[in-house]
C-alpha cells in the first residue's frame, strides 16, 4: 500500500525522515523511479513519517565513535555480532512507539526491543509508577512481605483461567523456562521434555537445551533429556494449505481439505506420535511450545494441533508448558494469552519481555499441585519479585486495559497483515506473511517457485534500507529469512501505513538491485 510520498529537503543533512515532512506535497512514485546506476542511493521521494509532538532531550553524552571504541575494548565480542546494522544505530531516547538516535533522527520502532516494550517506550503511566515505588522501596527479597509483590500476584492470577493461580516471579524468560523445566521434572518424576524444532526458549543452561536453533547452541552438554518434534510450519513444512492458520492471512499453498478436517494438522500430529514412540521413555516430564513461535520466525501451527498435542503429552504423564514470553499480554489481539486461541489450558505458563515493558522481569504461573513440587527442595531468587519490578508490571496491566491496547493490537495488526499480504502478492521475493495482532512475520524467499530462503546479503540490504528510511524491524527464522514485526502495542493506523510504504519501497529497491 503506497498511500503518500513526500519530496523532502534535507535541513543541513539532518533527519530526512523526521517531522519536517508533514509540510510536503504528495505524489505516487512511478515504477521507474530510479535508474539502476543509482539504486544504492536513497530516492528523493520517501514515505511521510507520521508526526510526533514529543521533543527529545539534546544528546550530550559519549560520541558514537567513543561508544564503539569502548564496546570493542571492554564489552564481550559477542555484542559486536549482535549489532544489527553496518553503521551502528546509537539510540538516545524513546517515547511510546518512537526512538531517537544521538543525532536527533527519529525512527518508528516496529521491533520494540525484541517484542519487549509492550505499552510504549517511557509510557508516562509506567514511568510514574516506577518513580513512585523507587522513592519508597527499591529492593527487598521475598523473605519479607511487601505489598507490590502481593498486589501484582493477585492481579496477574485473576487474568488466567483456573487452575492457573500460583505465581513465582523471576528476572527473565530464560529463568522462567529453566524453572518450569525443573518443576515439570520434579512434579512428574519423569525426565524427557519435548519441544519444536526451530523453537527458542532462552540461552541459560537448561533453556539452551530447550532451544532448537543451531545459532544459539554451544558445544556443551545442555540438551540431555530434551527432544524435538517437527515444527508444524504450514508454509515451509511438508504439509500446509490455505485454511490452516488462525490469522487474517493464509499461505498461498492450495488446500483441498473439507471444512471439518485438516490434513496438515493430522500429519504433524503423526510426527509427534513418532517422537513419543521412538525417542523418549514411556513416561515424559513435559512439552514446551510457544503459541506462535517468535525468534523461529512467527510460525503458526495448524488450528487444532496444539490441543491434540496436549492430549498426547498428558497421556504419557507429562505437563504442558506454554511459553508466552512473546505472545502474552495482549500482543496477539484476540486474547491476553496466546494459548487461549488454541482452546487449551496449559499446566504451566511462562512469561517475560512485555510483562514489565522492558524492566527485567519474568514469571511462572501454574497449578497448586505443580507448584507444591518446588517445596521438595529449597529454591530462592534474590531479585524475583523486586518491588520496583512488581509496581511497573502492575502498571503495565492497568495500561493495557485503560489504553485498550489489546484491542489496538487486533485492529492495527490486522491492517498491517492485510497490507503486507498485498506486497506478498506483488513481489516474488516475499514468500509468506503471517501472524496475529502485532506479532507478524514476513518470510523472504529467492522466488515463490523454489521457496528457498532469501540470502543473508539481500536480507541485510532490505533491512538497512528500512532503517535509513526511519523504520526499525527485526529478523528471525531458522535461516534468518524472516522479518519480524513486533511493535509497541500503542502504534496507530497511520504508523502502520508508513511502515508498509517504507517496507514496500525497500522491497522494490531490492528488486531493482537484482536487474
Amino acid at each position: 500500500m503506497f498511500q503518500a510520498f513526500s519530496r523532502i529537503t534535507l535541513p543541513s543533512g539532518k533527519d530526512f525522515f523526521g517531522p519536517v515532512v508533514s509540510q510536503a506535497t504528495f505524489h505516487r512514485p512511478s515504477g521507474a523511479l530510479w535508474q539502476k546506476s543509482a539504486v544504492n542511493k536513497l530516492p528523493p521521494d520517501l514515505p511521510e513519517m507520521p508526526p510526533c509532538d514529543f521533543k527529545p532531550e539534546e544528546y550530550k553524552s559519549l560520541s558514537g565513535e567513543r561508544m564503539l571504541e569502548i564496546r570493542k575494548r571492554n564489552c564481550n565480542p559477542i555484542t559486536m555480532r549482535n549489532t544489527y546494522y553496518k553503521k551502528h544505530l546509537h539510540v538516545h531516547q524513546g517515547y511510546m512507539q518512537w526512538l531517537w538516535d544521538i543525532n536527533g533522527r527519529r525512527y518508528l520502532d516496529l521491533f520494540s526491543g525484541v517484542a519487549t516494550v509492550s505499552v510504549g517506550h517511557c509510557h508516562p503511566k509506567v514511568n510514574a509508577a516506577a518513580q513512585k515505588q523507587m522513592g519508597r522501596l527499591w529492593h527487598t527479597t521475598n523473605i519479607y512481605m511487601h505489598s507490590p509483590i502481593h498486589e501484582y500476584a493477585e492481579k496477574l492470577a485473576s487474568l488466567l483461567p483456573d487452575p492457573l493461580k500460583v505465581i513465582y516471579l523471576t528476572n527473565s524468560g530464560s529463568e522462567a523456562n529453566d524453572l518450569a523445566m525443573l518443576m515439570a521434572r520434579v512434579y512428574t518424576g519423569n525426565f524427557d521434555v519435548i519441544t519444536f524444532r526451530g523453537g527458542y526458549h532462552g540461552a541459560s543452561p537448561y533453556a539452551m537445551g530447550l532451544t532448537s536453533m543451531a545459532a544459539y547452541k554451544y558445544p556443551i552438554a545442555t540438551g540431555i533429556g530434551c527432544h524435538t518434534t517437527m515444527c508444524p510450519d504450514v508454509f515451509r513444512g511438508p504439509w500446509g494449505g490455505s485454511r490452516c492458520r488462525d490469522s487474517p492471512v493464509q499461505t498461498i499453498r492450495e488446500c483441498n481439505c473439507s471444512p471439518d478436517c485438516c490434513h496438515a494438522k493430522d500429519m504433524y500430529v503423526q510426527q509427534l506420535k513418532e517422537v513419543l514412540d521412538t525417542s523418549v521413555s514411556q513416561q515424559i516430564a513435559g512439552f514446551f511450545a510457544e503459541p506462535i513461535q517468535g525468534i523461529g520466525g512467527v510460525v503458526q501451527y495448524p488450528k487444532g494441533f496444539l490441543k491434540e498435542a496436549y492430549r498426547l503429552v498428558r497421556e504419557r504423564g507429562g505437563v504442558c508448558i506454554a511459553d508466552e514470553v512473546q505472545t502474552g499480554f495482549g500482543r496477539t489481539g484476540s486474547d491476553l494469552w496466546g494459548f487461549k486461541a488454541h482452546d487449551v489450558v496449559p499446566d504451566i505458563v511462562t512469561m517475560a519481555k512485555g510483562i514489565a515493558n522492558g524492566f527485567p522481569m519474568g514469571a511462572i504461573v501454574t497449578t497448586q499441585e505443580v507448584a507444591n513440587a518446588l517445596t521438595r527442595g529449597s529454591h530462592f531468587n534474590t531479585f524475583g519479585g523486586n518491588p520496583v519490578a512488581c509496581s511497573i508490571a502492575s502498571s503495565v496491566l492497568n495500561t493495557i486495559e485503560e489504553d485498550g491496547l489489546q484491542q489496538n493490537s487486533a485492529h492495527v495488526g490486522t491492517c498491517l497483515l492485510t497490507e503486507l499480504a498485498k506486497l506478498r502478492d506483488k513481489f516474488d521475493i516475499i514468500g509468506d506473511v503471517r501472524g496475529k495482532g502485532l506479532l507478524i512475520g514476513v518470510e523472504m524467499v529467492k522466488d515463490k517457485v523454489s521457496c528457498e530462503p532469501l540470502p543473508g546479503v539481500e536480507m541485510n540490504e532490505i533491512f538497512e534500507d528500512c532503517k535509513d528510511m526511519g523504520l526499525l524491524i527485526g529478523k528471525g527464522g531458522v535461516y534468518g529469512q524472516t522479518f519480524r514485526i513486533k511493535p509497541p502495542m500503542c502504534i496507530t493506523k497511520d504508523d502502520a501505513d508508513f511502515a508498509v510504504a517504507v517496507f514496500g519501497l525497500a522491497i522494490q529497491r531490492q528488486m531493482e538491485r537484482r536487474l
